[in-house]
């Protein structure tokens, strides 16, 4: 199924600002419980639209990008990083892994981010937007840094790596870097990583289930299949969680520099003078 263009997704952003625009004058409960989520959706696919024409950017070249990919190698060499080689190598050692691998990295980020927004905007809605904000802040920086060309290791079989959707599953990519779901010269840093990174941080920091936990392995898998699948280097998924904490850091920070300005801009309430008994 392909993804909704960028035109579709203004459209309904639009539709849904008069949708919250009607409700907004429509005194009933329903109306009311309604109109935030009317509001909130436009707000989401604003953003979506943005994304989608970001991509038809003129960036789809190889200027530079195998450069730097060999660079991250290096890299992560010196720090002395596992090699994601050792981790496909296991995939590709253990059969009954490659279409769960495959499939998990072609189709689970995106649906698992939006019942996390659904999730957290029903159930926490103190807390939505704080990671609404850090969501956005964190794709716009992923937007931002595609215009520096990074090559994923499966663009380099002379140091032993494969295209993982060769042997099992889907593809997103097609076959050369103007075609395809996604930017293939925009490995740094990984999309995929981000959004699971907000959707398992988000859920421990909201949630109070003792089994908030176990959502802690949306991440770790991820970072395991993008790895895995030669889609991505270690590096650009640290990256991702790190602009994740940067933007989170960011929205706390203005929030409460807001919060301040109001406090101290609001009117001094002035006591009332005390009464005292009449002399007699």
């Amino acid at each position: 199924m392909p993804w909704p263009t960028w035109d579709q997704a203004a459209l309904a952003a639009l539709l849904s600002v008069m949708l919250g625009l009607v409700l907004r004058r429509t005194r009933t409960d329903l109306a009311r419980a309604l109109e935030p989520a009317a509001r909130e959706f436009a707000l989401i696919a604003a953003l979506y639209s943005v994304w989608r024409l970001a991509r038809k950017l003129p960036l789809a070249t190889a200027s530079g990008a195998m450069e730097r990919g060999r660079d991250i190698d290096r890299i992560q060499q010196a720090l002395h990083l596992p090699t994601e080689l050792s981790l496909q190598q296991f995939v590709l050692r253990h059969d009954w892994l490659g279409d769960p691998t495959t499939y998990y990295y072609a189709t689970l980020h995106v649906p698992a981010l939006i019942a996390f927004l659904v999730w957290l905007f029903v159930r926490h809605r103190d807390q939505y937007p704080h990671w609404r904000n850090g969501l956005a802040l964190v794709t716009a920086a992923c937007l931002f840094i595609r215009f520096v060309r990074v090559a994923p290791p499966r663009f380099f079989p002379d140091l032993g790596y494969e295209d993982l959707t060769h042997h099992y599953g889907i593809s997103v990519y097609g076959s050369d870097v103007t075609t395809g779901v996604s930017d293939q010269f925009a490995a740094m840093p990984s999309i995929h990583v981000a959004w699971a990174a907000v959707v398992s941080f988000g859920i421990v920091a909201a949630s109070t289930s003792r089994w908030r936990w176990v959502f802690l392995l949306h991440v770790v898998l991820t970072t395991l299949v993008v790895a895995a699948t030669a889609n991505h280097w270690w590096m650009d998924g640290i990256v991702a969680v790190l602009l994740l904490w940067a933007g989170l850091a960011l929205d706390t920070l203005v929030r409460s520099r807001i919060a301040r300005r109001r406090e101290a801009a609001a009117p001094l309430e002035v006591a009332p003078a005390p009464a005292y008994a009449e002399e007699h």
